[in-house]
């Protein structure tokens, strides 16, 4: 456990800093996803953020410390998923294969993506040993080429890649047997640099626009450098969902103002935005003369620099949340 609640973490430090950003496929039961966060409490790492996405039925957590620290909390993540959610009772817009769908580390400060490469092989082998969840490792902690890409892992999602490993052995697992766990799928764990996930709404139901505009703008058809997007319905309205992958060869600014150009040629607007996890700094800061804020984060529900802005967090994490038993509801 924990000996303090708060370690403050400074990229300034000698000390090697690690990020991990789990996603665990349940964002609308708060006790179940509680009961996870609260698991991965251990002594040197610290908790960044936390979030439950109702619509997308998707929790991601970000948690950051010393390396071996926080492959453990990760790792104890994925066992207690493993035992919280069923997926063949669970349902979302959001792709997933397992019950902690991702498990990406990134290095922060005095590590290198190699290193985070190495640490994601070591915790995929403990989650595999611990809990018999199987595991495919994806970009720099690929084995295969064709295991770079996360959605080449994912194809299919659980259902499908159910099926798949049962007749086809190039979707094996890269650790554990030609099977998925029954009720957890299995898990993609990676080593990546800093990824933004960023979502914006459009003013209207047009799902078609949505999924036109993310066609235009990902990487994969042709559009900007580093950009992952999907069209998809949350709560009757269309939204464009982005993970952006190299936010300074295509800046949020530059991907913001190319959705709303996009959107008004179609004949609709744009509405709120929303930002999932944290951001680092260098991709907030203003691109317009006179500016304080750009005008993607001004129009992003519930930003506030303290809670989303990494080296803000570094320096004041959250407190882990309460045990089950006493966590409000």
């Amino acid at each position: 456990m924990v000996e303090t609640q708060h370690e403050v973490l400074s990229p300034s430090t000698q000390e090697a800093i690690v990020e991990c950003v789990p996603n665990f496929s349940e964002g609308r039961n708060e006790r179940v996803v509680r009961e996870i966060v609260r698991s991965m409490q251990v002594f040197g790492v610290s908790l960044l953020d936390w979030s439950m996405d109702a619509a997308h039925n998707r929790s991601v957590v970000t948690i950051a410390g010393s390396p071996e620290a926080v492959a453990e909390s990760a790792i104890r993540g994925v066992g207690r998923a493993s035992q919280l959610i069923d997926l063949t009772k669970q349902d979302g817009v959001h792709p997933r294969i397992g019950a902690a769908d991702v498990v990406p580390f990134v290095p922060v400060a005095n590590y290198t993506l190699g290193q985070c490469s190495a640490l994601a092989h070591h915790a995929g082998l403990e989650i595999w040993r611990r809990f018999g969840v199987p595991v495919y490792f994806y970009e720099a902690a690929a084995m295969r080429p064709d295991r770079m890409r996360l959605e080449d892992v994912r194809r299919g999602q659980f259902e499908g890649l159910r099926e798949a490993v049962r007749h086809d052995s190039s979707r094996h697992p890269d650790v554990g047997l030609g099977e998925l766990h029954p009720t957890a799928g299995a898990v993609a764990v990676g080593a990546r640099q800093f990824l933004i996930a960023y979502n914006i709404y459009l003013d209207s139901s047009d799902l078609h626009a949505a999924r036109a505009i993310a066609k235009e703008l990902r990487a994969s058809s042709g559009g900007m450098v580093g950009v992952k997007a999907m069209g998809v319905m949350v709560d009757g309205r269309a939204q464009v969902s982005f993970n952006i992958t190299d936010f300074q060869a295509t800046p949020v600014a530059t991907l913001h103002a190319a959705v709303c150009r996009l959107a008004a040629r179609m004949g609709v607007g744009t509405a709120e935005g929303e930002l999932i996890g944290l951001v680092p700094a260098a991709a907030c800061a203003p691109t317009n003369v006179g500016e304080t804020m750009p005008e993607w984060l001004r129009q992003s529900n519930g930003f506030h620099p303290d809670e989303k802005i990494l080296e803000h967090r570094l320096k004041q994490p959250m407190t882990w949340p309460e045990p089950l038993s006493s966590a409000r509801v």
